[in-house]
């Protein structure tokens, strides 16, 4: 599928972005993979670690705020993985007009360069803070999320369909738990500090992340949601497999945090089917005839289920926790 195409990824320098590429470069034989990112160096860095694959690459400074660029940047491009945001949630409390920028304008402008350069398919990706959004960030990625899915709906007679991948912070990303956890450990703290004893979260990997966007890839018609069936942990026992016997006082939960990650609701469940290792939210208004039936293989779940790390059926004990830790760089 991914075979002599042309992919870009916006954002493609962070830790998605990279992984996806190495991924795509080492199971496929692309004809190009492009990297639209703003950060000259972060590109620097990536084509030196993937100096095998130059042949293969390409670099473009741009920002998705800029749509002229990203239309210089699709000529020719199959397909486009958009990763471009502000995720950091405390940064877009303090600088809404910029999250509003890049994650809200920035998503209409790859919408319109993609149907403008006639791009195939589109994979967004999304968080479990855009599902009941408490803070900024979770606000702009569902109103991404939003124009999106509606995107289809100005596909007309194209080839083309936009679709999403939801799932929440990765483990062992800047923005999980693990490395605070860590660093505290490195510097030879004897207790680690819990938000909330309730407090769970969804264990998901870069390499499941980038696995469910090329199932993306493959079986999107236009404008569905897909969310990776994956195991949850409490974070007393994340704390206890990275510091086995530690206190853990509890600190307070912060602003903007949820003590759950949610991925689908009980409102999504009216359109939600269940697969082997997945979900599929479905649009509620359907935008052309290719979504008039849902992908084959999936059961419609029950009207008001709802599915997210507190109320998971599959969970890590604190040995299986320990497992997994081992293959999570903690020293990058």
């Amino acid at each position: 599928m991914l075979n002599n195409k042309t992919i870009l990824v916006t954002g493609g320098t962070g830790s998605f972005g990279k992984c996806f590429t190495k991924y795509v470069l080492t199971h496929y034989d692309p004809k190009k993979i492009i990297i639209y990112s703003r950060d000259e160096y972060k590109q620097f860095v990536m084509a030196n670690e993937m100096k095998e694959y130059a042949s293969k690459l390409r670099f473009f400074i741009g920002d998705v705020r800029d749509k002229d660029r990203l239309e210089r940047a699709f000529e020719g491009v199959d397909y486009v993985i958009h990763a471009a945001a502000l995720k950091q949630v405390p940064a877009c409390e303090y600088n809404p007009n910029e999250a509003i920028k890049t994650n809200i304008h920035g998503a209409m402008n790859v919408i319109e360069a993609a149907l403008n350069k006639d791009v195939k398919k589109v994979v967004a990706l999304s968080t479990d803070k855009a599902v009941n959004p408490v803070n900024l960030y979770g606000g702009t990625k569902l109103v991404s999320d939003k124009l999106f899915i509606a995107a289809n709906s100005y596909a007309g007679s194209k080839d083309v369909n936009f679709s999403i991948v939801r799932y929440g912070n990765v483990a062992g990303s800047r923005g999980s738990v693990i490395p605070f956890f860590n660093n505290i450990i490195k510097n030879g703290g004897k207790e680690l500090p819990i938000t909330d004893y309730r407090m769970t979260r969804f264990w998901i990997s870069l390499t499941q992340g980038v696995e469910l966007v090329i199932k993306a890839l493959s079986e999107a018609r236009g404008g569905e949601t897909f969310i990776s069936k994956i195991p949850s942990f409490k974070i007393t026992d994340l704390a206890q497999a990275m510091l086995p016997g530690c206190e853990m006082p509890e600190v307070g939960i912060r602003e903007g945090e949820k003590l759950h990650e949610i991925m689908v609701t009980t409102e999504d469940s009216l359109t939600t089917y269940e697969y082997d290792k997945h979900f599929i939210v479905y649009p509620q208004m359907v935008f052309n005839d290719k979504q008039k039936d849902p992908i084959p293989g999936g059961k419609k779940v029950a009207d008001g289920f709802s599915y997210s790390s507190g109320n998971n059926t599959e969970w890590l004990s604190v040995d299986e926790i320990k497992e997994l830790l081992k293959d999570i760089d903690l020293e990058k």
